[in-house]
């Protein structure tokens, strides 16, 4: 049989195939008259999260929360697993060290088990580690798991630089990262941690932003991070200078890292400093302390224009102006900063950050002090994306949790659920209205006979955007010592176009 009959005869069998496949999936309607389909929001399939290693501190205590909001539509099968970075993962694959044949045995066996297992969605799940060996941690879930996964890394530090609570959402590998905030003082030791997830090396750039502009940094330039690992990088050993004040952009050459910024001081405790949202003209910072003490905000444009902003503050009552810092002049290139003292006065707040006039991307954060003198405790709240459909928080305590939903233009009503408790109890929800231009402090729902520790999830109603922050404290020794986490969108749905044949693309 000659070369073009073969290829005759393949191309009608392509032909039949399609059609035949086509007309097994046939549209129930179709034509002129049928108004074109907006793409189908279904529940994500699988979904991975990071936890940087908690401490190098020989006293730190870690636990990790797991949960999984019940969705709907979401797979009714499904596995989750959070487990040291480079061990076995949740579908069974191994990492290239155990492929080579050189992972250890005897005392390494309980490194390789995970830390925690999830064994049905809407019930949290914890783990706890111990120590300045505690690794870095690489989570998946596949199936019902999967959308909405939420994993909290807490940690107590009794003493030392950075004693304190530290507190950060575990978050999934991307390529670019902004830190508004972080330091390399004398009294301060930062670092960016970086977690690479997959079987190849990851090449990122750190790039750093004083008061006058970039900082030059030749060490900064392609940093390795080799597969399945973890870097920690320590920021006053990338420049010469000691600045206060700066903004950390991570990029990522080839591959993807999950980053996190850890800031730790000698005398005001320390935390984690979770990645901004991306640069945008408007930002909304959510959920700052009523009684902070001291209010520090950090932004910086990347671009080459500079930004005016108008700085509010939506508290209990509305929007108001902080007296003397009624805007921010931001300079392209340059990180401002500024001190807005104790700007909640009592009341709960959030700020919000508006174009004065021509919008210009920026993206910003807050140092958020508590207590006095040799008191005091530190925490830190980035500019956030709003809570969208639905927004989870885990980790909550009985005592000493608070959740803050700030609507910063429409009012807003939103739905609180509060799951069961990792060690038992029965969830329950409840619905608020937030006022618009307010903050909200609420009286989150708690779960009943609840034992162990609880999930927050927020579900908005109607109205405009809002946005949520969770304090978490847990006070010792007459120190406040706290952690907050914003609650953006948990992007547990994906939008799936819907599509209809078309076999006029094989005449192409």
């Amino acid at each position: 049989m000659n070369r073009p009959t073969v290829s005759l005869i393949a191309t009608v069998a392509a032909l039949a195939a399609v059609a035949g496949f086509a007309s097994l999936t046939e549209p129930e309607a179709s034509g002129p008259d049928t108004a074109a389909k907006t793409a189908t929001q279904m529940p994500v399939e699988r979904t991975s999260l990071l936890c940087p290693g908690p401490s190098a501190s020989d006293v730190a205590e870690t636990a990790y929360t797991s949960f999984t909001p019940v969705t709907e539509g979401a797979a009714t099968n499904g596995r989750a697993e959070l487990a040291p970075v480079g061990e076995e993962s949740a579908d069974g694959s191994e990492s290239s060290d155990k492929k080579s044949g050189n992972s250890d045995s005897g005392d390494k066996e309980a490194a390789k088990k995970p830390v925690l297992t999830p064994k049905e969605p809407g019930e949290p799940v914890t783990g706890e580690v111990s120590g300045a060996d505690a690794p870095a941690l690489l989570g998946t879930a596949e199936g019902g798991f999967a959308p909405g996964w939420t994993v909290q890394q807490t940690t107590e530090v009794p003493s030392g630089t950075g004693r304190g609570l530290l507190g950060a959402n575990c978050t999934a590998p991307d390529t670019e990262f902004w830190f508004a905030g972080v330091s390399t003082a004398e009294e301060r030791t930062d670092y960016v941690h970086l977690t690479n997830p997959d079987d190849s090396a990851a090449v990122v750039d750190i790039e750093l932003y004083g008061k006058d502009g970039s900082l030059k940094s030749a060490s900064g330039e392609g940093i390795q991070v080799q597969p399945h690992s973890t870097e920690p990088v320590l920021l006053s050993t990338l420049i010469d200078e000691q600045q206060s004040d700066l903004t950390v952009h991570v990029t990522v050459r080839s591959g993807r890292v999950a980053a996190a910024a850890q800031a730790l001081d000698d005398k005001l405790g320390g935390d984690w400093l979770a990645a901004s949202a991306d640069p945008a003209g408007s930002l909304v910072l959510p959920g700052i302390p009523k009684d902070a003490t001291s209010v520090r905000l950090v932004a910086f444009t990347p671009g080459d224009l500079d930004a005016d902003l108008k700085v509010q503050l939506a508290s209990q009552s509305g929007l108001i102006t902080p007296a003397g810092n009624e805007t921010l002049h931001v300079k392209a290139g340059m990180t401002a900063v500024a001190d807005l003292g104790d700007v909640t006065r009592g009341e709960a707040g959030s700020l919000v950050l508006t174009p004065t006039e021509e919008a210009v991307p920026v993206v910003a954060g807050l140092r958020v002090v508590r207590g006095k003198g040799d008191k005091q405790e530190t925490a830190f709240i980035p500019a956030s994306r709003p809570v969208g459909t639905r927004a989870t928080v885990a980790d909550n305590r009985a005592k000493g949790s608070t959740l803050s939903v700030v609507a910063p233009a429409e009012a807003a009503e939103v739905k609180v659920t509060a799951s069961a408790g990792s060690e038992g109890g029965t969830a329950t929800s409840k619905t608020y209205k937030v006022k618009g231009g307010t903050t909200q402090d609420i009286e989150a729902p708690v779960p009943s006979g609840l034992k162990g520790s609880y999930a927050l999830t927020v579900e908005p109603v109607s109205g405009g955007p809002v946005y949520a922050a969770r304090t978490l404290e847990m006070p010792e020794g007459g120190i406040p010592r706290f952690t907050v986490q914003t609650l953006p969108d948990d992007r547990g749905m994906v939008a799936v176009p819907d599509a209809e044949q078309d076999l006029s693309v094989l005449q192409k």
